[in-house]
């Protein structure tokens, strides 16, 4: 992914979920980058293109340990 297309899909995230404090950083592979908030690690997204067509998808991980925090 390119610097340009990470900050677009950070800005569409921050905007989509109301999260100012919600980041995206490039990892060593270039089809994926980290998504953070407030510096901690929420998931990975992938960039997918097929036939022409982009699209990237979001891969989080949830613990059963933090569900049972939030209850």
């Amino acid at each position: 992914m390119t610097p340009e297309e990470i900050l677009k899909v950070q800005t569409y995230l921050q905007k989509k979920f109301g999260l100012p404090d919600l980041t995206l950083r490039m990892r060593k592979t270039g089809d994926s980058v980290e998504v953070l908030l407030k510096g901690e690690f929420l998931g990975v997204i992938y960039k997918d293109v097929d036939e022409g067509e982009v699209s990237y998808d979001f891969n989080m991980a949830i613990l059963d340990i933090d569900i049972e925090d939030a209850a």
